[in-house]
């Protein structure tokens, strides 16, 4: 039967020696007695009210921030500005006030403006001759007839015409020049000035792209006087338009005579 070991030892085995190089642990210190330090017993006593002291200081003082708040308020009411004395020989003047005319009355209707009475024609006073001729004498008429014998004028006269004029042809309109459309032997005119359109913003941003075709009217110049989109895009037809519109060619001929021309025409668009 094992025998038991105290408290606070190290058990080991029995019949066996300690182990070579180790140093069995010092036994534990003993506790230390704690001291119990005596605690007086506290008594609750009973909160007494303000002494009287307190009580008058406290009246007192709020006499005398009263008494300051309504020296604040009244004393500067109380005071009086003694106005500044004016200057001697200081004159008052009173101007009258402008008489404004009163504007001239409207001038009367014409419908009911008195009408100016004309007076009546005098007639001419017939005299009688101082002299009395021994006969008398026609007086001699224009001639209207021309250098060949033949009358001249025009019946009835015109506005503006001589006495005895002659009338001569009145040139005849020229004839206007001929409208030809290329094709055949007409061939299209040599550009002159070339303007490129100007590509829309909104079609460039929807990658809008191709061609438009325009007829084009020119004339004896050589200058575009009429454009109309015959096959385009709706996005593209008015940049096409504005740039063709620009073109100058050289003036157009048809056996040496100047025509007008009409032609077509097409705007290529093509994002870079």
């Amino acid at each position: 039967m094992a025998r038991q070991s105290p408290p606070g030892t190290l058990l080991a085995e029995p019949g066996l020696p300690p182990r070579p190089g180790r140093i069995p642990a010092p036994p534990p210190a003993p506790r230390r007695a704690r001291h119990s330090v005596p605690v007086p017993d506290l008594e609750l006593k009973p909160v007494d009210a303000r002494s009287p002291a307190s009580l008058r200081l406290l009246s007192v003082s709020t006499f005398l921030h009263a008494g300051l708040a309504a020296a604040v308020v009244v004393v500067p009411l109380l005071m009086r500005e003694s106005l500044p004395v004016p200057a001697s020989g200081v004159r008052v003047f009173f101007a009258e006030p402008l008489a404004i005319p009163a504007p001239p009355p409207p001038p009367a209707p014409a419908s009911l403006a008195p009408r100016a009475q004309k007076a009546p024609p005098s007639s001419p006073r017939l005299t009688a001759p101082v002299e009395v001729p021994e006969r008398v004498v026609p007086e001699e008429a224009a001639d209207l007839t021309a250098a060949g014998g033949e009358p001249a004028g025009v019946e009835g006269g015109v506005p503006g015409g001589v006495v005895g004029g002659i009338v001569e042809a009145l040139p005849e309109p020229a004839a206007p020049p001929r409208v030809v459309h290329v094709g055949g032997a007409i061939r299209e005119p040599t550009k002159v000035k070339h303007v490129n359109p100007v590509y829309p913003e909104v079609a460039a941003r929807a990658m809008v792209q191709g061609n438009v075709v325009v007829e084009v009217q020119v004339n004896t110049e050589g200058r575009v006087t009429d454009a109309q989109v015959v096959k385009g895009i709706p996005l593209l037809n008015e940049a096409a338009l504005a740039a063709v519109r620009q073109w100058v060619y050289t003036p157009p001929l048809v056996d040496g005579v100047p025509v007008r021309l009409i032609m077509t025409v097409t705007v290529h668009f093509k994002i870079r």
